[in-house]
């Protein structure tokens, strides 16, 4: 059976596959069923200059998956609670899909919105939400240069 630490490692290796951006962190996320099975994954910008990881990866799924409503969502970011480019964020997103639980690496720095509200978000909703601050470095180099690293 994978662990929780290589699902959030196969999170930050997707990171990687982020187009460059300096307005916006590169961010991998995969989503695994109850069951152990990966269900999707996605970097930021896959698809769409203003594609979310974690939206990416839900978006390959099919609405009202009933496998969401025990997966667990892998980012190797704070999912985000606020958001200009589209009209909901990645939180409300993965609240509105039914997952009960999110494992992050790194909480979102105070760059590009002034305090992260997607942990709090999520948490409110009764979304459980693990933090596995071993993997926050490897998320954070991903970004270096965003970060002045």
């Amino acid at each position: 059976m994978t662990s929780e630490l290589q699902w959030l490692t196969r999170a930050v290796e997707l990171s990687r596959n982020c187009p460059p951006s300096t307005t916006a962190f590169s961010v991998g996320a995969v989503i695994v069923g109850a069951d152990g099975e990966l269900l999707s994954e996605g970097w930021s910008r896959e698809s769409d200059p203003n594609d979310h990881a974690e939206e990416a990866a839900l978006a390959k799924l099919p609405a009202g998956d009933p496998r969401l409503r025990g997966a667990t969502v892998y980012s190797s970011l704070e999912p985000c609670g606020q958001r200009a480019s589209r009209p909901l964020t990645c939180a409300q997103r993965i609240i509105a899909a039914g997952v009960p639980r999110v494992v992050v690496a790194w909480r979102e720095p105070d760059l590009f919105v002034t305090a992260c509200q997607g942990t709090a978000l999520l948490t409110a909703a009764g979304v459980e939400v693990v933090e596995l601050p071993e993997l926050a470095q490897a998320a954070r180099e991903v970004n270096a240069h965003l970060l002045g690293q």
